[in-house]
C-alpha cells in the first residue's frame, strides 16, 4: 500500500502540529504552576530572622601560647567544632600546615 506525497504531506504536518500544540501545553501548564507558587510564596512570606547581636570574643587564654599558635581567634555565631572545620578545610585546600595559617575571627553569613 502506497500512499501519495500530498497525503504524506499532510500526515506529516499533523504530526508536527500536535507535537508543537503539546509542548505549549506543557510550557503554559509550568508557567501557571510557577506563577500560582509565586503568589502562594508572596502570600505567606518568610520571617525574617532579626540580626544578632555579635557574640562576645572567646575569652583571652592566660600564659604562654602553644608552640606553632597563631594568637586569638574571634567567633562570631559560629561553633568550635565548626570553626576547626573551617579551619582544616582551609588549610588542606592551601596545601599549608595549620600552623602557618593565621585566622583572625570567623563569623557565619546568613541570606536575609
Amino acid at each position: 500500500m502506497k500512499m501519495k506525497l500530498s497525503e504524506a504531506l499532510i500526515d506529516a504536518v499533523m504530526g508536527y502540529a500536535i507535537v508543537f500544540l503539546g509542548i505549549a501545553l506543557l510550557v503554559l501548564v509550568v508557567v501557571l504552576v510557577g506563577k500560582a507558587m509565586s503568589l502562594k510564596k508572596a502570600a505567606h512570606p518568610l520571617p525574617i530572622p532579626e540580626a544578632k547581636a555579635p557574640a562576645a570574643p572567646a575569652p583571652k587564654p592566660e600564659g604562654p601560647k602553644a608552640p606553632g599558635s597563631a594568637g586569638e581567634l574571634k567567633l562570631y555565631d559560629t561553633p568550635d567544632r565548626d570553626a576547626a572545620m573551617i579551619m582544616a578545610i582551609v588549610a588542606d585546600e592551601l596545601k599549608m600546615p595549620i600552623n602557618e595559617l593565621r585566622f583572625i575571627s570567623i563569623r557565619e553569613v546568613r541570606k536575609k
